[in-house]
């Protein structure tokens, strides 16, 4: 089934508007201006903890960056970003997209309910500051429970104004499919967004666990090409393989890889496959005279999806450094090369 009338606007990458330092926009169906294509997400150290990170949203925000991913998952992020907020006073100019009914810390079991959906946006509109986020996603999955309630509640809440744009995260197309068919013949808003994990390297087996979706590698061509022809928004998490292309370990340091990554980047990425695909990244960083990050989701970038970057840092000068991606123009052929193609 086609999505499209739900969906972003179609734009060719030839005619995609540009802002500052090069950014990508896409327009997309319920927001009042063009998304960046690169989303800043707020999974990292300081924001979990509830900081002040005025100096880092700001250099995300002057990079052109106008669409900021959190969630209630995320310990104290949404404070840190709807301080931020508040204090530069630009909630009309950026799109927030959150997401609930995660299971809680520590615990598997899934919270795919109406009054965790209810409760957990609730509690995110607080400590964001704000009335109404742009798009509101599930952060998990249930399959054990019918969409119906799902579908209904969200559309309740879509109603009252709480969000613009409903979706979800980790969700398998089938789920989708199931979900949308209950919308159409309620008419009821179907989901519109989808953010699955996806970039250059494969991710091999779950790193978080709880039912995390991937829509990279081989073995996900098919998922790839329901995304293509659906014409659904895909915001992709970990498109750096949560730091194997990064920068921080080279294709010669492997031996030592438990020294440069975490504990879930080495169970969801580090595999034989990824790691020539990091070799190869090199190579087409070198002839580029760029890094592997920009490399990387120069790649992500120039995939025939309808598909926005996340990435996340706390180090405002390696934020800056990662959106030079959208000056590095790959070919055919190295985007073949780069995945083992």
């Amino acid at each position: 089934m086609l999505y499209g009338a739900f969906m972003c606007l179609e734009i060719r990458k030839d005619r995609m508007e540009k802002g500052s330092d090069n950014m990508l926009y896409k327009s997309v169906e319920g927001i009042d201006f063009p998304v960046s294509r690169i989303v800043f997400g707020t999974a990292n150290v300081p924001m979990y903890e509830g900081e002040d990170v005025t100096e880092l949203l700001d250099a995300a925000f002057a990079g052109g960056i106008n669409c900021f991913d959190t969630a209630r998952r995320y310990g104290m992020a949404e404070r840190s970003l709807g301080n931020w907020i508040a204090k530069r006073g630009n909630r009309e100019q950026i799109v927030i997209i959150d997401k609930g009914a995660h299971p809680l810390p520590d615990s598997k079991i899934p919270r795919v309910t109406v009054a965790a959906i209810e409760a957990d946006l609730a509690y995110s509109l607080e400590l964001l500051q704000t009335d109404y986020v742009d798009m509101y996603l599930l952060h998990r999955d249930d399959p054990t429970q019918p969409v119906g309630p799902i579908v209904e509640v969200l559309n309740e809440l879509l109603d009252k104004g709480k969000f613009r744009k409903l979706g979800v995260s980790n969700w398998t197309t089938h789920r989708i499919e199931a979900a949308n068919e209950y919308a159409y013949m309620h008419d009821l808003e179907p989901f519109t967004v989808s953010s699955p994990n996806y970039g250059l390297a494969e991710q091999v087996l779950d790193p978080w666990g709880g039912g995390c979706v991937s829509i990279s590698g081989p073995k996900e061509a098919e998922t790839r090409r329901w995304y293509k022809d659906s014409g659904m928004d895909v915001v992709a998490y970990a498109t750096l393989a949560h730091g194997l292309f990064s920068g921080k370990i080279r294709s010669d340091q492997l031996s030592h890889v438990v020294d440069y990554l975490d504990e879930f980047a080495i169970r969801g990425f580090c595999c034989r496959d990824n790691y020539e695909r990091l070799r190869r990244t090199e190579q087409i960083a070198q002839k580029h005279g760029c890094t592997v990050a920009q490399a990387a989701l120069a790649w992500v970038l120039a995939q025939p999806l309808e598909v926005f970057a996340t990435i996340s840092t706390s180090d405002a000068k390696r934020l800056e450094s990662d959106l030079m991606a959208l000056t590095v123009s790959l070919n055919d052929t190295e985007l073949r090369y780069m995945n083992l193609q």
